[in-house]
C-alpha cells in the first residue's frame, strides 16, 4: 500500500515530463555516465538533458523526430543513445540500479531461483530443428492461383 510519504516522495507532477529525472534519481545515475573524451572539445550539451530526452523517447515510444524542442537536438540525443548502447553504459546503469533495488529490499544481489510456467516451457518446445526445416521448405501454390495464370494455360 502507498503511504502519504511514499506518494509525496514519488510525485512526478512538478516535473516537466513524467519521464524526467528527479534530483535524487540523477544523483544515482550521474556517476555511471562516462566523462567526455580526453583531447576533444568541452562538452557543450548537458548530459542530464540528453538522458531525459532518451528516457522520453523510450517511455512514450515516439519517433526521434518528434522529440520536443526543449530537449537537446534529436541528432545529439540519438548519438548519445547510440554511443551509450554500444559502449554498454545503459546496460551498466541498468545493472547497478537493479542490484541497488535488490539490496534495498534485503535480497541477494542475484536471484537464486526462477519460475518457468507451463506456457513458457511449451513455447520453447515449439522451436528447434523442426521449425528450421519448415522455414527452409518452399511454399506450394495452387496451379491456378490467379486469373493471369489460368487464362494463359487455357488459350
Amino acid at each position: 500500500m502507498w503511504s502519504k510519504e511514499d506518494r509525496a516522495k514519488y510525485e512526478r507532477r512538478n516535473l516537466r515530463y513524467p519521464s524526467d529525472l528527479t534530483d535524487a534519481e540523477w544523483a544515482l545515475i550521474e556517476p555511471h555516465i562516462p566523462p567526455a573524451r580526453r583531447g576533444g572539445g568541452r562538452r557543450e550539451v548537458e548530459v542530464r538533458e540528453v538522458l531525459q530526452g532518451v528516457l522520453y523517447v523510450l517511455e512514450t515510444g515516439c519517433q526521434w523526430r518528434h522529440l520536443p524542442k526543449d530537449f537537446p537536438p534529436r541528432s545529439t540525443v540519438w548519438e548519445y543513445f547510440d554511443l551509450w548502447r554500444y559502449d554498454g553504459t545503459l546496460d551498466r546503469i541498468h545493472e547497478r540500479l537493479y542490484l541497488a533495488l535488490r539490496e534495498a529490499a534485503c535480497r541477494d544481489a542475484s536471484p537464486t531461483a526462477a519460475i518457468i510456467d507451463s506456457r513458457t516451457a511449451k513455447s520453447a518446445e515449439k522451436g528447434g530443428a523442426n521449425a528450421r526445416e519448415r522455414v527452409s521448405m518452399r511454399a506450394r501454390r495452387p496451379k491456378a492461383s490467379n486469373s493471369t495464370c489460368s487464362s494463359i494455360h487455357s488459350a
